[in-house]
């Protein structure tokens, strides 16, 4: 534990390098889950988070990641608050964050507030190849937020974090 109690700012500093369980190359920050570090009404040190999805299996894990941190920080007695109006978008996502994902060959979500296209045989560019000749294979990928796009040029699977 920290010989003293870290401020709202320094733990916030703290906070934000939590990496996501399912996806560890982008912190909670980069990925727009972390609203809020601040004292609570009773004085507590809070930090306000939005899942990615009601009922986001990996919950738990973000909040013992984030207590722990809290811990550390002279904050035994912190809390995690999770706040679900507004609901969460991709559109939270840093430009960071969403390098990063790219880099992993996840391919980011474009704006969630765009209007839907016509599907007219051209894809999401393939993080393999560049070809935009990519298809979808299946809704779901590896985490609820995923789905799996197929390219037709070089025939490699990847990721695609859809627009929420």
């Amino acid at each position: 534990m920290s010989a003293r109690r870290l401020d709202a700012a320094q733990v916030r500093a703290r906070v934000n390098t939590v990496p996501d369980p399912e996806l560890p190359m982008i912190s909670l920050a980069d990925l727009g889950v972390i609203r809020a570090v601040e004292a609570a009404h009773d004085g507590t040190l809070e930090v306000v988070i939005t899942p990615t999805f009601l009922g986001c299996p990996a919950m738990p894990a973000i909040e013992a990641g984030i207590r722990a941190v809290l811990t550390e920080s002279g904050h035994p007695d912190g809390r995690v608050r999770q706040v679900l109006s507004p609901a969460w978008t991709t559109d939270w996502i840093t430009e960071e964050g969403r390098r990063k994902l790219a880099e992993h060959g996840i391919v980011p979500p474009g704006p969630a507030r765009a209007p839907l296209s016509v599907r007219v045989g051209l894809g999401v560019p393939c993080p393999h190849c560049g070809s935009v000749a990519t298809r979808p294979q299946s809704p779901f990928g590896a985490t609820r937020c995923q789905a799996v796009l197929v390219c037709t040029s070089c025939q490699e699977t990847f990721a695609h974090l859809k627009a929420m």
